[in-house]
């Protein structure tokens, strides 16, 4: 089977700033309890994800364009670009920043520390 992503747009992702366009690349129930998200997501200029915690869960993002700042667990802002894995281990808090001009992409995967 082949399908195209299906977008969704969000005001204050996460309790974030500004707008983020999310393209799932596959559902929940797709995810068979290992996960809750795999998608595509398009940071729009000025924008952010909130800063937020992953209880029973992580959450790792792999930057593919743009530019952003990373904020981690301990609050350290971390300057991330194209190639960059933020990783978030479980129960840990983060957020990511675009204070750019262009848009800030990035594939972002939540995953369970058990399958339910």
């Amino acid at each position: 089977m082949v399908r195209k992503e299906k977008a969704v747009i969000v005001d204050g992702l996460a309790g974030g700033k500004g707008q983020a366009e999310v393209y799932h690349v596959v559902s929940e129930e797709e995810m068979m309890g290992h996960g809750r998200l795999y998608a595509r997501v398009v940071l729009k200029p000025n924008s952010s994800v909130g800063y937020h915690q992953h209880v029973g869960e992580t959450e790792p993002y792999l930057i593919l364009k743009g530019k952003g700042t990373f904020i981690d667990n301990d609050g350290s802002r971390t300057e991330v670009g194209p190639g960059d894995v933020c990783i978030i281990d479980v129960g840990h808090s983060h957020g990511l920043e675009n204070n750019s001009d262009e848009d800030l992409e990035f594939m972002a995967l939540v995953y369970m520390d058990e399958v339910k």
